[in-house]
């Protein structure tokens, strides 16, 4: 298992796995083992591998992405409506005693694992590049999970020790606001 920051030619591997996960392909029986909520267009998730250097990427020895991790500064996330109601009310949030800003935070997510890779560290390891992937550019990580999806929620407070710091409430959807410092080393 190879883990590194995507480049373009991982770009058809990410949306296979992206189109498998999400909200809008998943079938209603896998739904309860997580899902992806946001989507992208092609020239957006052009831009999160080759400007912000944001998705990471865990293939497997033939070369099939089978995990990612997406992570971007505020201002390209501003672009969705979700993200925008999040920035606006992003000072209403602290991490150990620090308030969350657009400069001193970013936002991590989604991340998806393939099913059959699930439950193997896979995630964890994910997780932690990606982490360190940001931390010189910020101290704090924040994201959101949707109380609807408990596998998300039990994978990043379970597994990997994010901190709730609040909840909010958009479009009809109830969602937990979680942020850990980029600092966190995996053990």
């Amino acid at each position: 298992m190879t883990i590194t920051l995507a480049t373009m030619e991982d770009f058809d591997g990410i949306l296979a796995l992206h189109k498998i996960y999400h909200t809008d392909y998943i079938s209603p029986e896998d739904r309860p083992n997580g899902f992806v909520t946001t989507n992208f267009t092609p020239e957006q998730l052009e831009a999160l591998i080759t400007q912000e250097r944001g998705v990471t990427i865990a293939k497997d020895d033939n070369g099939r992405v089978c995990a990612y991790a997406m992570a971007a500064s505020w201002a390209f996330w501003a672009q969705w409506p979700l993200f925008t109601h999040m920035i606006q009310h992003l000072e209403e949030y602290s991490l150990g005693g620090q308030t969350l800003s657009e400069e001193n935070s970013y936002q991590y997510g989604p991340v998806c694992v393939a099913g059959e890779h699930r439950g193997t560290g896979l995630f964890e390891k994910v997780f932690y590049f990606s982490l360190a992937s940001m931390k010189s550019r910020y101290p704090i990580m924040a994201t959101f999970i949707n109380h609807i999806n408990p596998r998300s929620y039990a994978a990043h407070t379970r597994k990997v020790p994010m901190t709730e710091t609040g909840s909010f409430q958009f479009n009809q959807n109830n969602y937990y606001l979680m942020a850990c410092p980029t600092s966190l080393t995996q053990n």
